[in-house]
């Protein structure tokens, strides 16, 4: 029987994820991973929601502006540094807090990826080729085609463009280097892992939840949300920004659309975005599901009566 424990704090963007995984760290004396890939680059603050310095200051924070956006990570790097990570604090600590709402880091930390065959180099290229013809929909058509199931799978986590643009390339390159769906290399050699999930939702009614969105919106324009866009405008290519707040401001500097329309548009995406968080983390059967007004030593006690 596994001793340690891994709280995981889930749910849609703004719920207040941050904010109940530092009191419950503070609690059980331990320390707080991330589990938000947005949140993992250095050049991305506001946009991306990244604890203040006054809660960075609370409990220790790991994973949380730790990469650059010229970097290339995926979630398949997040797993195997996060591990041996987590190891090392549960030599501390028996209980661990992570906290996030990017689903598939949460898979990885739960059950991890399988192992893919190799893909033939001129599949590779022919893909590149087809994808600067055509663009992201070529790469989308494609993986429907391979993969259907796993495509309206993912079309839940991504309001923009599905997922971003190299994952695609994998998963449609995999799909026709094999003749395989993509999803029948997954859940094989499920990993083994040395704790135990205790799995906390955050949720809110749907109005509530949109209002608290826009209001995050609205605060991160008035933290400067403008400027850090502008400072990142020459990049606005790479993976790591093709994201909701980001991608609006770069239209609007481009002169495509107006400036009250993206941030309209950012907060529609975001809204967008967090009904998606909650398909996701809702199939997780496992998950207990918290009103975002509860008060946290409800949530303390339902988390001590899990403790074995």
């Amino acid at each position: 029987m596994n001793k340690n424990y891994l709280i995981l704090v889930v749910g849609p963007t703004a719920i207040g994820k941050t904010a109940l995984a530092i009191e419950l760290a503070q609690y059980f004396n331990t320390e707080i991973t991330s589990c938000d890939s947005r949140q993992f680059f250095k050049e991305m603050e506001i946009g991306t929601a990244v604890p203040n310095s006054k809660e960075l200051a609370a409990v220790k924070h790991h994973f949380i502006q730790n990469k650059s956006i010229h970097e290339n990570y995926n979630v398949g790097d997040y797993e195997r540094e996060v591990l041996p990570h987590l190891d090392t604090l549960f030599e501390q600590n028996n209980i661990q807090v992570v906290v996030g709402g990017s689903g598939l880091y949460v898979d990885a930390i739960l059950k991890g990826f399988d192992s893919f065959p190799d893909v033939d180099e001129n599949i590779c290229k022919e893909i590149e080729q087809k994808y600067d013809e055509f663009g992201i929909e070529y790469l989308q058509n494609q993986l429907k085609k391979f993969d259907p199931e796993y495509y309206q799978k993912l079309n839940e986590e991504n309001p923009q463009t599905l997922i971003n643009q190299q994952r695609m390339k994998r998963f449609v390159g995999v799909s026709m280097s094999s003749g395989k769906a993509y999803s029948s290399f997954l859940n094989k050699n499920e990993g083994k892992r040395n704790f135990t999930p205790i799995l906390i939702g955050l949720k809110a009614d749907r109005e509530e939840m949109y209002e608290r969105i826009n209001k995050r919106v609205d605060l991160m324009l008035q933290n400067g949300l403008l400027k850090e866009v502008e400072t990142l405008y020459e990049h606005k290519n790479l993976n790591a920004l093709q994201t909701v707040g980001y991608r609006e401001i770069f239209s609007f500097f481009d002169g495509e659309i107006e400036f009250d329309f993206a941030i309209e548009e950012i907060k529609k995406n975001t809204r967008r975005f967090a009904k998606r968080q909650m398909t996701w983390f809702t199939r997780n059967e496992s998950t207990k599901w918290f009103d975002y007004k509860t008060n946290v030593s409800e949530i303390i006690t339902y988390i001590q009566n899990q403790l074995k």
